[in-house]
């Protein structure tokens, strides 16, 4: 079965899901502002630029997840979904999605953001499989850590990988959607590399090699 992959922030939302999550807690005085903003802030522009310590990043943005339960954490994702993610899901999407799945295509998100955050909006989509940075649960709390390779740059191959290895699927005919420079080594893997509302550096290279350059906005 042919698969239609796809990135989520910045591709399918006009936004990034994570960095919004961070200022949904500020204002929600779930973090501290004073020591939240900056830093968040601080760790997108390195993303947008492709040089994010994703280590870093992830121990940063994971760490608050532990301070609450996860009956709580939950409430607030919902309303997060609710309020913030709905609003922003880019025009085009439900047609780009059901064009795909009109065609009987395997649809997929990978997407850097963690699992928290995309399992929701995956849902939202109906897309029925999304991987991402797995945050570790022990007795139904978040401790902070991560499991397995993170879903960024290099490692949305690697994870993709893993996963067509454990379900029998392939990259033949596939698809991938992206945004991103930090996608780059995954367009280079599908047969079908779509860039979407591409950043400056992404564009330049999909204009050398001729891939598809697309606006869901």
């Amino acid at each position: 079965m042919t698969l239609a992959i796809f990135d989520l922030d910045h591709t399918l939302l006009d936004g990034d899901s994570d960095y919004l999550w961070g200022e949904y807690m500020v204002e929600n005085r779930i973090v501290d502002e004073q020591e939240y903003r900056e830093r968040n802030l601080a760790f997108y522009q390195d993303y947008q630029r492709g040089d994010l310590d994703n280590d870093r990043y992830l121990e940063f943005s994971l760490e608050p997840l532990t301070r609450y339960d996860i009956e709580q954490l939950h409430k607030w994702r919902a309303d997060y979904i609710e309020n913030w993610i709905k609003p922003i899901i880019v025009p085009g999407a439900a047609d780009l999605l059901s064009r795909h799945r009109a065609q009987n295509h395997e649809l997929l998100i990978i997407s850097a953001t963690n699992f928290f955050i995309t399992e929701p909006i995956a849902a939202l989509l109906e897309v029925p499989t999304v991987l991402s940075t797995e945050p570790e649960i022990v007795d139904r709390h978040y401790t902070g850590r991560y499991l397995g390779t993170p879903t960024y740059r290099e490692g949305k191959v690697t994870v993709l990988q893993e996963w067509l290895e454990s379900t029998g699927h392939d990259l033949e005919g596939s698809y991938f959607y992206s945004d991103s420079i930090n996608d780059l080594a995954l367009l280079e893997r599908v047969d079908n590399p779509v860039t979407v509302h591409p950043d400056d550096e992404l564009r330049a290279i999909a204009e050398a090699r001729n891939w598809k350059i697309i606006d869901l906005r």
